[in-house]
């Protein structure tokens, strides 16, 4: 086995900006990431703690270094960037200035006895996973809402104190967005923790209740998606930016039979937020934003979606992504139902909601 690494390196002492220096490895006797980066450091200084539990980031994804080299190159391959769980907060390589994240407890600091305060130094990986981050630094942390929920658990008395808390935090709760595809292995114990306190401070709202469509009254019926069907347009030299949802099957299953180039971004992992919308369309917006602009810059003809929700998202709220991202944004969006339609050559049917975009793909 061989590994391409790209690694990164700063120095705060002596470096200006941060770069990646490139490694070549053929494994001989490494079993995982801790391993590897021994080796490393055995020609090369490298700043990381030399233990099995020390938190780094694989492409994108947030792991421990014990993570052995067979899943490194299953999920990830064997081109890797390796980078520190925060690169704005780095101070020598790997290891990270971590203040921002411990400062977080004194919201909670007359709540919390001395052992829950040792059991939030353990929760610093969901503190820097947070995507939130990336727009907002002065986030109140998914690891204080899981000391929060704990807490709670373990004395519900106080929880009315708790809850006040962390309401009275400006870049609260209601900023939260989902950490199941940041970090490798995912309890997703951690989001129902997280999603209760946000229930408890009425934040959190069923799909169903959220309103997504600047216009109340415009509503698009994008029919069903046909289980048997026969492809007539391939969509040859097409670029497609899919977004998926947790029920992508089909769109998969239809995406296979075209000839269309599918592109690979890391920002159609990212979480919008949807259950928060009514109450902070905010972290919506700037995550969506971030999603069409992508998809945009990487030349994609348009971004295609599964659910109506996600439609009206991308589709419905363009003046409010553009104010936010300063640019405009003409990337056209297709639901899963409509694309069918245009492979499958009903392109009449197609056109009865493709007139109702906001941006009309114009691909008939």
């Amino acid at each position: 086995m061989k590994l391409e690494i790209s690694l990164f390196k700063f120095d705060k002492n002596s470096d200006y900006l941060p770069y990646y220096t490139k490694h070549y490895l053929k494994i001989k006797d490494e079993k995982n990431i801790l391993d590897i980066l021994n080796t490393i450091n055995k020609t090369a200084k490298l700043g990381f703690e030399k233990n099995s539990d020390f938190d780094l980031v694989i492409n994108g994804v947030f792991v421990k270094t014990s993570i052995t080299l067979e899943e490194v190159v299953a999920n990830f391959g064997e081109e890797i960037i390796i980078e520190p769980i925060s690169i704005r907060r780095a101070c020598n390589d790997l290891l990270i200035d971590d203040n921002d994240f411990r400062e977080k407890i004194t919201i909670l600091k007359d709540l919390a006895q001395e052992e829950d305060k040792l059991e939030y130094l353990k929760l610093k990986p969901y503190f820097y996973a947070s995507n939130t981050l990336n727009y907002k630094n002065d986030y109140i942390g998914d690891a204080i809402l899981i000391l929060a929920y704990n807490l709670i658990k373990k004395n519900p008395a106080i929880a009315n104190y708790i809850l006040l808390a962390l309401d009275d935090y400006e870049i609260g709760a209601q900023y939260h967005t989902s950490l199941e595809k940041r970090i490798y292995n995912f309890d997703m114990t951690i989001e129902e923790k997280i999603q209760t306190i946000q229930n408890n401070l009425n934040l959190f709202e069923p799909l169903e209740k959220q309103n997504f469509r600047v216009n109340k009254t415009l509503i698009i019926d994008f029919g069903t998606f046909e289980e048997n069907y026969e492809i007539k347009h391939n969509f040859k030299d097409f670029n497609i930016a899919y977004y998926p949802s947790k029920e992508s099957i089909q769109t998969l299953a239809l995406l296979n039979k075209l000839d269309a180039n599918i592109l690979k971004l890391d920002s159609m992992k990212l979480d919008l937020a949807k259950n928060t919308f009514n109450k902070n369309p905010q972290i919506t917006y700037l995550v969506t934003s971030t999603i069409l602009l992508d998809a945009f810059d990487n030349n994609a003809d348009f971004l295609l979606v599964d659910t109506f929700e996600d439609f009206y998202i991308f589709d419905y709220n363009r003046k409010q992504l553009e104010k936010l991202s300063g640019r405009e944004i003409i990337l056209p969006i297709i639901h899963k139902n409509e694309l069918q339609k245009l492979a499958t050559g009903k392109h009449s049917e197609a056109k009865k909601t493709l007139d109702k975009h906001q941006i009309n793909p114009e691909i008939i």
